[in-house]
């Protein structure tokens, strides 16, 4: 049995994909500021600790790149659906429909790796002023 889908299914994403899409964007727009700054740092005091967190930045960075490309690509996806369907291709637009859906599944379980990187840095960070309180 074939499934129907009409405008409005596709549709539906658009607000939670364009709320996703700024979340990433926010992201990126904090990474950038931090790796900035610590480009200051770096060129004053070229340190190990820093070239960690760079390292560290870096593969958020390109993990967010990757979550931001995905998350268009299925926002585009939907509008291609919602052509397919405009034009009476049903069944190709239910196959693109689910791709979108399986791209857009993707980008979130990069973000949650991503996430649990963040964690795993800022953790770091507290830990080393938990060690400078007790020293002191």
């Amino acid at each position: 049995m074939q499934e129907q889908i009409t405008l409005t299914t596709p549709a539906l994403l658009f607000s939670a994909i364009s709320l996703i899409l700024l979340a990433y964007t926010n992201r990126f727009l904090g990474y950038a500021a931090l790796i900035r700054g610590l480009h200051e740092k770096f060129k004053v005091d070229p340190n190990e600790l820093l070239k960690g967190q760079i390292a560290n930045l870096r593969k958020r960075l390109y993990l967010t790149k990757n979550m931001q490309v995905l998350g268009v690509t299925s926002l585009f996806l939907c509008v291609g659906t919602m052509f397919l369907i405009f034009v009476g291709e049903q069944s190709v637009a239910v196959w693109l429909f689910g791709v979108a859906l399986v791209m857009m599944i993707a980008s979130l379980g990069i973000s949650i790796y991503e996430i649990q990187i963040s964690v795993k840095a800022l953790d770091l960070h507290l830990s080393d002023m938990e060690h400078d309180a007790k020293d002191k």
